[in-house]
């Protein structure tokens, strides 16, 4: 199954123009570099739903621990962890 995980931006790291920009995101402090292309408003502290490496949606705190909570009760946050540690 393929979910959107929400994590949070811990920096921006590229930046050609306001559209194409990346960044890394931190998911219970495992950071990946994410393309931030689909949510310019999007910065430094905010939440975001990640999909496949992108950013799809920004979400507010809440409903980022919301989501989290979710997954972790379907004891899927430590299979998710361990999928983004191997591709660290």
């Amino acid at each position: 199954m393929c979910l959107a995980i929400p994590g949070k931006i811990v920096e921006i790291t590229a930046q050609l123009d306001d559209t194409f920009r990346s960044g890394k995101v931190s998911f219970g402090g495992i950071n990946k570099q994410v393309n931030l292309r689909m949510v310019p408003e999007a910065g430094v502290g905010d939440y975001v739903m990640v999909h496949v490496g992108v950013a799809i949606s920004v979400v507010d705190e809440d409903e980022a621990q919301k989501v989290f909570s979710y997954l972790k009760e379907m004891g899927e946050v430590d299979e998710l962890n361990e999928e983004l540690k191997s591709k660290n």
